[in-house]
């Protein structure tokens, strides 16, 4: 099963990942009070579709101004969207995240799965956040770092900071990076899950690590014990026989 950003990122917070401040919204409207709710004076909103590279496909726009929220809004909602991972589908936008811009330094990847190969919880790290991890694999292999969970012993801080260091961090951020990782970890068992990506996985301008975008997939063979997340279940996403099937 998956779910869309906004959900995502409700059980990042839960679990103690640093995500940007943000609200959704259904109505051009909306998005404009969510915006002046969140203050500031820039803002993101983000069409929400079960798809990566929404920003291709105009799913992803900066705003500096009410007005252009409200433009944003209007030109998602109620649209249909296709995006080179949408899978050759055309996926309805029928609610916006809309959140406040943030300033990036730097854009990190980081995501935790189970490793076919040896059924182990793996992290997969790279320095070259933003961009597609499977380009990053092709074009520069060295630069992906793995970190492999012993079953028995789960996650330890020194696995987190020997990433943290290998991702060029600083003493700071390695920490922060700990924290993420742990929370990763206890969300990833805590839900039965079969993916979390942190893509990217931002150094903002203070220097500190932000989850600006994130995927969540979850073991549909585990939904039974999860009713919380089976409500999170978004049918208009899914093809007609994929959503027969779940019900």
């Amino acid at each position: 099963m998956n779910f869309h950003e906004y959900q995502a990122k409700q059980l990042f917070a839960e679990f103690g990942i640093a995500v940007p401040p943000g609200k959704v919204a259904s109505t051009p409207a909306e998005a404009v009070e969510a915006a002046r709710v969140l203050g500031g004076e820039q803002w993101m909103v983000k069409a929400q579709i079960h798809a990566g590279g929404r920003g291709k496909a105009g799913g992803v726009k900066f705003c500096k101004s009410l007005d252009e929220v409200k433009a944003a809004a209007g030109g998602m909602l109620g649209k249909k969207m296709e995006t080179y991972q949408s899978g050759g589908r055309a996926l309805p936008v029928n609610l916006v995240l809309v959140t406040e811009a943030t300033d990036i330094a730097k854009e990190l990847y980081l995501s935790t799965l189970v490793d076919r190969g040896t059924k182990a919880v793996a992290f997969i790290a790279s320095a070259r956040g933003g961009v597609d991890i499977e380009q990053v694999a092709r074009e520069t292999p060295d630069e992906i770092h793995t970190v492999t969970v012993n079953f028995t012993e789960g996650l330890q801080p020194y696995q987190c900071r020997e990433l943290g260091f290998a991702l060029g961090l600083n003493a700071k951020q390695v920490n922060q990076l700990s924290k993420i990782m742990l929370g990763m970890y206890k969300l990833f068992n805590a839900k039965d899950l079969s993916l979390i990506e942190l893509n990217p996985l931002a150094i903002v301008k203070s220097g500190d690590l932000m989850a600006l975008d994130g995927k969540v997939n979850s073991d549909d063979n585990a939904e039974f014990r999860h009713p919380e997340l089976a409500a999170m279940r978004d049918v208009s996403q899914e093809d007609k026989a994929e959503a027969e099937a779940a019900a």
